[in-house]
């Protein structure tokens, strides 16, 4: 007997029980650089593993995926922006200044890397594109957002400045163990496709992770007391719209322009997610330090709720993949 549609899935249950316990058990200390560290090298190790398992032709044609890039880009630094500046009217009132600020930092910011690549793996997506995508949008944004801070956040004044850090360290925690992992394909590669649950399992482990850590963060940093209740359900209430703006435009522009299912997925998993580990190291550079906790506080809630709200879109996408196949069985 198949599951309810309207339930949620063991996936699912596992992310609220995820932020549950980092809600009540919010890692700290020397915990917290512990799963830090346990989180990179659970991400080392879904690039590695995706690496081995890819076909040099799948990469190239990743490479080559030019259309694709292009939305997801134009998405990423232009959908976003338009949106939070068109929706200023609506958007305001919700908020406090600071927080409508916070709001705007968060529409120019690169997209996030390590969940978009793994829910594009649970949907059964265009793999090879979505790591081109997802880590070249973070290279970019490393130079494109600050200039779209002194455009769109800050066009009266300020500055804003990177560091070249930040490109390192993602070629060495995202690229070097993707490239190891392609070099030992002819060594494992048959292993690695013979054992797909490996992968299934670090997919979905490491975006646990992620989630457990990155909230952990939020509460320690004061998430359900920076704010008036009235604010904060404010603030939810423009993250849910911008996310589901975003969302339905990127799925909506990839069928009007002909892309399949695969790169559909790629599409509205790279074009619709915020980068909260690129966001927050930025905003301490870009912004006053008693500014910061205001304007990264909508990102934080933004990067949850889209977590959850993709985590659900992957698995229905993942399952209509699967019944796609059941069809072309029977016949």
């Amino acid at each position: 007997m198949s599951r309810p549609r309207f339930l949620p899935d063991n996936f699912t249950l596992a992310l609220l029980s995820v932020v549950t316990l980092a809600s009540l058990l919010p890692a700290s200390g020397q915990v917290a650089h512990f799963f830090e560290g346990l989180t990179t090298v659970a991400i080392g190790l879904l690039f590695f593993l995706h690496g081995a398992k890819l076909s040099r032709e799948a990469i190239v044609n990743g490479l080559m995926h030019w259309r694709l890039h292009l939305l997801v880009f134009g998405s990423t630094f232009v959908l976003f922006p338009v949106l939070g500046l068109a929706l200023k009217p609506f958007l305001l009132p919700l908020v406090t200044p600071q927080l409508y600020t916070g709001v705007l930092y968060l529409c120019v910011l690169p997209a996030t890397v390590q969940s978009a690549i793994a829910f594009t793996a649970m949907a059964r997506g265009n793999m090879p594109a979505a790591i081109c995508s997802a880590s070249a949008s973070t290279l970019l944004g490393v130079f494109i957002t600050p200039v779209l801070v002194n455009l769109v956040v800050l066009p009266d004044g300020g500055h804003a400045t990177s560091s070249l850090d930040s490109i390192g360290r993602i070629l060495l925690q995202l690229m070097v163990p993707f490239a190891a992992g392609h070099l030992l394909r002819p060594v494992i590669g048959k292993w690695i496709q013979r054992r797909a649950a490996v992968l299934k399992f670090v997919d979905q482990g490491s975006i646990l992770l992620v989630v457990y850590t990155a909230f952990s963060a939020a509460v320690i940093e004061g998430l359900w007391r920076q704010v008036p209740a009235h604010a904060l359900v404010g603030l939810l209430v423009v993250c849910a719209v911008v996310l589901g703006l975003a969302l339905s435009l990127t799925t909506l522009l990839a069928r009007k322009l002909g892309f399949d299912t695969e790169d559909e997925i790629t599409i509205v998993f790279c074009g619709s997610k915020k980068s909260l580990a690129s966001g927050i190291p930025m905003a301490k550079v870009l912004f006053a330090s008693h500014a910061v906790g205001a304007i990264v506080l909508p990102l934080m809630l933004f990067h949850q709720m889209q977590l959850m709200v993709c985590a659900v879109l992957a698995q229905r996408y993942a399952r209509r993949g699967r019944e796609t196949s059941l069809l072309k069985t029977a016949e």
